[in-house]
C-alpha cells in the first residue's frame, strides 16, 4: 500500500493525463457557461459556447503534456539510481523484489497483447521510483 501510495498513483494520475485530456471536452480546463441541467437539450452550439476559448485550451494542454512527460532522471519502481545497500539482506529483498515487478510487468504486456485499447499507466516499467514532478 505504500509503494502505491507513493508511486503507482502518481503514475495513473500524471501519465495518462495528456492521452486522455489531449483532446480537450475530455478535460476542459473551464467553462463559459453553465453545464447543462436537462439531458437532451444540448447543442452543437451550446456545447462550442461552453468549452474553453483556444488560449485557455492550449495553456491547459500545455500543462497536461508536461505533467505526463517522463521526467529526466525517471527510474522505473524498484530500481535506485545509487546502491544504498550493501548488507546481505535488503540486497536478497530488493532482488525479490525487482524479479517481482518484471513478472509482473511481463503479465501485463501479455494482457495487453489481446487488448484494443492497452492499459499501460501502472505497468511497473512505467511507474517512476518515486513522486517527481
Amino acid at each position: 500500500m505504500v509503494i502505491f501510495t507513493a508511486s503507482a498513483q502518481h503514475a495513473a494520475v500524471n501519465n495518462g493525463q495528456f492521452d486522455l485530456g489531449g483532446w480537450m471536452p475530455n478535460y476542459p480546463t473551464a467553462l463559459r457557461n453553465p453545464p447543462p441541467k436537462v439531458k437532451g437539450q444540448t447543442t452543437e452550439d451550446s456545447i462550442l459556447e461552453t468549452l474553453p476559448d483556444v488560449s485557455t485550451t492550449v495553456n491547459g494542454m500545455a500543462v497536461l503534456r508536461l505533467l505526463s512527460k517522463d521526467s529526466a532522471d525517471h527510474f522505473p519502481l524498484g530500481y535506485f539510481p545509487e546502491n544504498l545497500y550493501d548488507e546481505e539482506v535488503p540486497c536478497k529483498l530488493i532482488e525479490a523484489f525487482q524479479k517481482d515487478l518484471r513478472e509482473l510487468s511481463d503479465l501485463i504486456e501479455e494482457r495487453n497483447k489481446k487488448l484494443e485499447l492497452p492499459y499501460i499507466y501502472l505497468n511497473p516499467k512505467n511507474v517512476d521510483n518515486s513522486v517527481a514532478i
